[in-house]
């Protein structure tokens, strides 16, 4: 098996084997240092010696000796040490997934949305911190710390490695969803960099998302999500030119677009909206899908989009969602309509100088006939991106209406 094939294998079993581990030793900080350690031993030996044939057992069978082996040098736990080490590791292990109950773990509510984030990419994801400190461009040291202190707090905090039951579970899954959310995204249009999208963190946040919809079917909100990722996903390849600048909605080649990707994500949003209520991610995924319909950008149903988009803003009021139903406004009622709703925002302390607000005036003020105002904002939101790929995206928008000197 190639070293690629042997590491998508162990991120695949990473959850199971540390939920097995967790489940039997509990102490969730020493398994999953445990487990690390087994996944980097099978890093270096499967490729050269083949993968066994119980993979998973393998595995588990590792990452329980190296534990029991930092147990027994532990002297400060020696009474748990000699009743840990009398364990056996059963031969006929227990075939089942924890992985729900670990992204339940990762997504405490004790931790900061950045630890949960680390976490869950670390424990189920089955990144090395190196990975996931590069994938957020932050120093390796920092991203260990980070991970560190959200194991600390879990055990401070005397998590049980169950699902919580009745609103808890609900609440908890809220906050899961919106975790892999934040992966998502981040792949999807990355906060800082050269690149505009970072493939591997959006494949991961699919990934897991798919794991978590194989445990939930029936959950309108999981299966939303899925849908909103695969189509979104679904663009990847004609978001960038070859030299990696961006190309925007209206301007993408669509038979560039995955058509699996977006048969199965509008399948998916069919499901989803058959439920009995409607929540945030189904509505993004309608809404992505209408574009996916769509067979030219004039083509798009701004309509639907804009009365999709107003009921998201009445179910979950968000400054971007206002900022996103007044580009879809502008589309039916014309730029004037859109700026007059964009200016609602101008008072929210969330948008100030956010370059998303400044890059969709700037395009609305360009098509009401302001070049000059249009120019200025697409300056003001080049300087307020950290993401390279939108700064030249936004200076060479703004390059186009540049006042020429001695001009009017």
């Amino acid at each position: 098996m190639t070293a690629p094939a042997v590491e998508d294998l162990l991120r695949e079993l990473t959850p199971r084997v540390l939920g097995a581990l967790v489940r039997r030793h509990g102490q969730f900080e020493d398994c999953e240092d445990a487990v690390q350690e087994a996944v980097l031993a099978a890093t270096v030996q499967w490729p050269a010696d083949g993968v066994p044939d119980n993979p998973y057992g393998w595995l588990v069978t590792v990452a329980s000796r190296r534990l029991i082996d930092h147990l027994r040098s532990d002297h400060a736990r020696r009474e748990r040490e000699s009743a840990t080490a009398t364990e056996v590791v059963p031969e006929e292990l227990p075939d089942t997934d924890d992985t729900l109950v670990l992204l339940f773990l990762c997504c405490h509510p004790a931790l900061t949305p950045s630890s949960q984030t680390a976490l869950t990419l670390r424990a189920v994801g089955g990144l090395t911190t190196a990975e996931i400190a590069r994938a957020f461009l932050v120093p390796e040291a920092t991203m260990a710390v980070r991970i560190s202190r959200a194991k600390q707090r879990i055990r401070a905090a005397g998590s049980s490695f169950t699902l919580p039951s009745g609103p808890e579970r609900e609440e908890r899954l809220r906050v899961v969803l919106h975790v892999l959310y934040l992966i998502f995204n981040e792949g999807y249009t990355a906060s800082s960099g050269s690149e505009l999208h970072r493939a591997d963190l959006a494949h991961e946040a699919i990934r897991l998302t798919r794991m978590v919809h194989a445990q939930l079917r029936d959950d309108d909100e999981v299966t939303g999500l899925l849908a909103l990722m695969l189509l979104g996903h679904a663009r990847r390849e004609a978001r960038t030119t070859a030299a990696g600048d961006l190309v925007p909605l209206d301007e993408q080649d669509r038979t560039r677009w995955d058509r699996d990707l977006i048969d199965e994500g509008t399948a998916l949003v069919k499901a989803a909206l058959a439920g009995p209520a409607l929540g945030p991610y189904q509505l993004q995924a309608a809404i992505a899908a209408t574009h996916a319909d769509a067979d030219s950008a004039a083509d798009t149903d701004w309509a639907q989009v804009h009365a999709l988009y107003l009921i998201l803003e009445r179910i979950a009021p968000n400054p971007m969602v206002t900022l996103n139903r007044a580009i879809a406004l502008a589309e039916t009622e014309g730029p004037t309509a859109g700026l007059a709703l964009l200016a609602t925002l101008d008072g929210d302390a969330r948008m100030a100088g956010h370059h998303r607000l400044l890059s969709v005036r700037a395009h609305l003020l360009e098509k009401t006939g302001d070049p000059a105002g249009a120019y200025e904002h697409y300056r003001r939101a080049a300087k307020a991106t950290a993401s390279l790929a939108e700064q030249r995206y936004l200076q060479g928008r703004a390059a186009r209406l540049r006042p020429r000197p001695g001009g009017p």
